[in-house]
């Protein structure tokens, strides 16, 4: 479950402004009272783009087009001539495409997130389960009650003018849907990147016959050393030494689908746990009933923003962080705004805020601003980190962690992990704080964003480590925590890849590949943010030259 969130000394000026108009005049509130957001950056009225539901949206009026991308044209696994995408489609003995070739003459091209189909003889099925593709994660809208029952309530979306906004409801709008609201848990594992919640439900599963195999991401090292996450594999795991392996979180894309056909051809097969994130979730569902077996249970992380690959991983430790990479036993961009990092013989935090803004777009992976399942909707049991509290000292492998339990499945799939005491849940996650107007200024100061509408580039230095320092404590003391920190994450994240791919892509195919729960969000934005509309209103400009 990775997360990033780059902001850079270029976004200075537009937090210490903004968090200055309020911090002065509130600071003997500030830990009191947790409601304090950053104001939203302004525009003149004149600029405001009006917007409501009874007017035309250009995020829900159209229907639904079967568009092409602009860049849908590739070359064939085996041969030198173009071909589109849906040639895949028509053949029931495709040959898989060999993985050195990504992402060239993958169908998806520079927006493929290497999920693993592609590298199978599912391959046929791509323009259908890809996440990337014609409708991509639209999809999810019409799979969501086929795997769960029923889809999740889009009116239930929290906002901090909601009268309930703190309190347990579940925010089905932005979170998928749940069986009941997300709960906080830890793990027992001693040797996990964080407390072991994912790898203690995959041993009890397995250990207790429940499947015949996991599928997990663990490395082409055999060893749990220091960088072994650096080149994922995919491995179907048949003991509990196996399921060990795939410990740590791996922070660039992984090919988790790369199994399907040992799967599909190995008939001891019949219970089956695969473990992924959401584009590759989304993969495996339009795919699992081809692989014919009686059980299949699905446990999620969240994600966001990996690396497009170990090089680009490395070079983020080295160049962003400034710490050797072959001494990194893993890290995270956390609640408190800092990137934690444990190593051989350390544990380092830096602020997001002194993380040189260049390192932003080498570092993230194109078909990760084009997701909107940061939460992974389809899984049966979703694991993360950015709804749980954090305190000031606490590290990874000492901190809660999230459960999201979408189904029944979900519910055995915890409960045979709390029965062999390799879980333990703690209550609702909490929440304090707006988020709205946060998630707007990120989007604003991002670099990814300034350099869509050509506003500025990135600086090569962050802040000053003591200045970030300072930054990182204003917004931990004055932002949103626990549940609400999450909705500012998956907003932020939400708007950001929106623009991408309205820049990308163009208004048509958007429309057609955002989910209904992204549309809602995103509309929210517009009604209510002048700041994002004027972004919007860029991009859209951009296109009509």
């Amino acid at each position: 479950m990775i997360h990033r969130s780059y902001i850079s000394i270029a976004q200075v000026a537009s937090f210490l402004s903004t968090t200055l108009a309020f911090l002065l005049p509130c600071i003997s509130y500030a830990l009191s009272s947790r409601q304090h957001t950053i104001r939203n950056f302004q525009v003149a009225a004149s600029n405001r783009i009006p917007f409501s539901r009874r007017q035309q949206c250009p995020i829900t009026s159209r229907p639904p087009q079967r568009i092409a991308s602009k860049r849908s044209r590739l070359l064939a696994a085996d041969s030198d001539e173009p071909v589109t995408a849906n040639s895949y489609e028509s053949s029931s003995n495709a040959i898989p495409i060999d993985g050195s070739m990504w992402p060239d003459r993958f169908p998806a091209q520079d927006h493929c997130s290497r999920c693993g189909l592609c590298e199978t003889s599912f391959v046929s099925k791509v323009t259908d389960a890809c996440a990337f593709l014609g409708e991509g994660m639209a999809r999810m809208d019409s799979m969501e009650p086929k795997v769960h029952g029923r889809s999740r309530v889009l009116d239930d979306l929290a906002w901090s003018s909601s009268a309930d906004y703190s309190s347990s409801i579940k925010d089905e709008g932005r979170f998928g849907v749940l069986q009941e609201p997300i709960q906080l848990a830890k793990g027992t594992e001693t040797q996990a990147q964080w407390t072991g919640c994912v790898t203690g439900i995959a041993l009890a599963m397995l250990e207790s016959n429940m499947v015949d195999a996991v599928v997990c991401i663990a490395s082409q090292n055999d060893d749990s050393s220091a960088s072994s996450w650096a080149v994922p594999e995919p491995i179907l795991a048949r003991t509990s030494e196996e399921v060990l392996r795939g410990r740590g979180v791996k922070p660039a894309l992984a090919p988790s689908l790369k199994v399907l056909d040992q799967i599909k051809n190995d008939s001891t097969i019949q219970k089956l746990l695969f473990c992924g994130v959401g584009c590759a979730v989304q993969a495996f569902r339009a795919i699992q009933d081809d692989l014919k077996l009686k059980e299949v249970y699905v446990l999620g992380t969240n994600c966001a923003d990996n690396s497009p690959t170990p090089e680009a991983a490395n070079n983020f430790i080295e160049q962003g962080l400034s710490v050797k990479s072959e001494s990194v036993l893993g890290y995270e961009f956390m609640q408190d705004f800092k990137v934690h990092v444990k190593t051989t013989d350390s544990y380092v935090t830096k602020p997001y805020f002194s993380l040189p803004g260049t390192i932003a777009e080498p570092s993230i992976a194109k078909s990760c601003l084009a997701c909107f399942d940061y939460t992974n909707g389809l899984a049966d049991v979703v694991v993360g980190y950015m709804g749980a509290p954090l305190d000031s000292n606490s590290r990874m492998d000492e901190s809660f962690q999230t459960i999201a339990i979408r189904n029944e499945r979900g519910v055995q799939m915890v409960q045979t992990a709390v029965k062999a005491s390799r879980l333990k849940l703690h209550g609702t996650a909490p929440g304090k704080g707006g988020h709205e107007s946060l998630s707007s200024a990120t989007v604003a100061a991002d670099s990814i964003v300034l350099s869509m509408v050509g506003e500025k580039d990135p600086p090569e230095q962050g802040m000053p480590a003591l200045m970030g320092e300072i930054m990182a404590f204003a917004m931990r003391n004055l932002g949103p925590k626990g549940i609400n920190f999450a909705r500012y994450s998956v907003d932020y994240h939400l708007l950001r890849n929106y623009l991408h791919i309205l820049n990308e892509w163009g208004e048509a195919r958007t429309t057609m590949a955002l989910p209904a729960s992204a549309k809602e969000i995103v509309e929210h934005y517009l009604q209510t943010d002048s700041s994002f509309q004027e972004i919007v209103t860029k991009i859209r400009a951009k296109a009509k030259r």
